[in-house]
């Protein structure tokens, strides 16, 4: 498998964005939001509700506060939950945004009594690049697609994709020596061939490079400030990538729809529901392209954030490595061993409490309504903040440590709250793939800790991208030695 040099990540990172300039756009950012800011109400509540208008303000003339947010990412929410509460308003990208931070208020919006939260909001940001996914579905649409996809998400079928995951996750941690690595591409890389073969049913090859491009095109167009096709902008890059992908699917179709292939976009082509709905061929492409730029995104960044704690606190990677060893075995892997990775279960939902892939849930309102009380009107987009969530103090003990025995069945911490912890969503619109994700990443982290330990440099700080699905802005260097297994023979997953 080919591998992504140092060199090479880097100076594309470097075309991406300037270390130098993100600097400075920080510390602009900041002084923006430190200046005193005029608050207002964003709408008057109607008379006789009892409902209070929600406070905040909306930034620098124009832009609002669309640079801060872009620059600063989780600060800036931090600092708007500090200064207004669990629900404020701000101007970004033209236009009112509602944020609503903390379980209730996350309740509120999933809940959805009245029917007014709207999944027509993430259209904004992602429906020109992924449409028609489950995501962008409401009531009944949703309901019918969902119904359909959960068959290619049986136990039976999930153990069939298993297979793949695990030959490739296996030969992926065999090729690697005793060097440096940059985790996130090789993560990336690894993952794009899994998804190859388990949703395409091919070989990883050229396609591969040719979807990687495209799909990452896609992901960062979505958080472009400008949404309108100008030559060598993100939104361009976006747009052609969506093409390219539509293409290629689309030219599969037929031969697909004949096929016997137990790959997901086979199984797209043929499932029915218990009423012999099926997918249209518009259907089968959307669904295929945001299930393929989901399961790559959101596994890297939730791979890269469990090496990662894994090589900050080694007495947790000892203890992973035990358990894989002892317990478990080289493989090949199937369901039953992956449900008695308990250690790195916990680690796993540990490091999706630290580094949510999915930090937050994005509505459109259909009708007036109200959040915790106060009048958020009709046609305001609204966005609940799940990732502050998981460091709400009331939920969770020391919430900024990295702490997996919180998951543990003595404690369960996250079952302070039905929304305590939410990496997928929750609700009719929980990420329908989470199982599927949490056998990708326990394949790869499996593997590659069997025969390996992973160091971070002496001093290194990892920094995290602020745009789209978060990655590491340098790939995140570790350093890879090679074990024997044999010396974990006999060791406590406990030591």
């Amino acid at each position: 498998m080919a591998t992504v040099t140092a060199t090479q990540y880097v100076e594309d990172a470097r075309r991406r964005t300037a270390g130098v300039a993100r600097v400075v756009a920080a510390a602009a950012a900041r002084r923006l939001l430190n200046r005193n800011a005029v608050p207002s109400g964003l709408a008057p509540a109607p008379d006789h509700t009892g409902l209070q208008s929600i406070p905040g303000d909306k930034g620098i003339p124009i832009l609002g506060h669309t640079v801060t947010a872009a620059a600063l990412g989780n600060e800036f929410l931090e600092h708007r939950l500090e200064t207004y509460g669990e629900v404020s308003w701000s101007s970004g990208l033209g236009m009112p945004i509602v944020l609503a931070f903390g379980p209730e208020a996350t309740q509120e919006v999933f809940a959805n009594k009245e029917k007014a939260f709207s999944q027509k909001g993430a259209e904004f940001f992602l429906g020109r690049f992924f449409k028609g996914g489950l995501m962008f579905l409401d009531a009944e649409e949703h309901h019918f697609h969902r119904r359909i996809m959960q068959e290619a998400f049986t136990r039976e079928r999930l153990s069939g994709y298993l297979n793949s995951m695990d030959l490739i996750g296996r030969d992926a941690a065999a090729a690697l020596a005793s060097d440096e690595l940059l985790i996130y591409p090789f993560l990336k890389r690894t993952l794009l061939d899994i998804a190859t073969a388990v949703f395409m049913g091919d070989e990883p090859g050229p396609q591969s490079q040719m979807m990687a491009k495209a799909f990452t095109d896609c992901l960062r167009a979505s958080t472009a400030v400008v949404r309108f096709p100008v030559p060598g902008s993100r939104w361009s890059a976006g747009v052609r990538g969506r093409r390219v992908l539509e293409q290629y699917f689309h030219s599969r179709l037929h031969a697909k729809r004949e096929s016997s292939g137990d790959d997901l976009f086979a199984t797209l082509c043929r499932i029915r529901d218990e009423d012999g709905n099926q997918f249209t061929d518009e259907d089968v492409v959307n669904h295929l392209i945001f299930l393929m730029m989901a399961s790559t995104d959101t596994c890297s960044t939730t791979a890269t954030a469990v090496l990662h704690q894994l090589a900050l606190h080694p007495e947790w990677q000892h203890r992973v490595r035990a358990e894989s060893v002892n317990e478990i075995g080289r493989g090949p892997l199937d369901l039953d061993a992956l449900s008695r990775m308990h250690s790195l279960g916990m680690v796993i939902n540990e490091s999706l409490r630290l580094l949510a892939p999915v930090p937050g849930a994005i509505r459109k309102t259909l009708a007036d309504t109200a959040i915790r009380g106060y009048f958020v009107p009709k046609d305001t987009m609204v966005v609940s903040v799940m990732w502050l969530n998981h460091y709400w103090p009331s939920m969770w003990t020391n919430p900024h440590a990295f702490d997996p025995e919180r998951f543990s069945e003595t404690r369960r911490e996250d079952r302070s709250h039905r929304l305590a912890f939410v990496p997928f969503g929750a609700g009719a619109h929980k990420c329908i793939g989470t199982h599927f994700a949490a056998m990708l990443v326990k394949v790869l982290v499996h593997y590659l800790l069997f025969d390996h330990r992973i160091e971070l440099r002496p001093g290194y700080t990892l920094e995290w991208s602020k745009n789209a699905a978060p990655a590491p802005l340098d790939g995140l260097p570790m350093r890879i030695r090679r074990v024997d297994g044999s010396d974990f023979k006999h060791m406590s997953v406990s030591q």
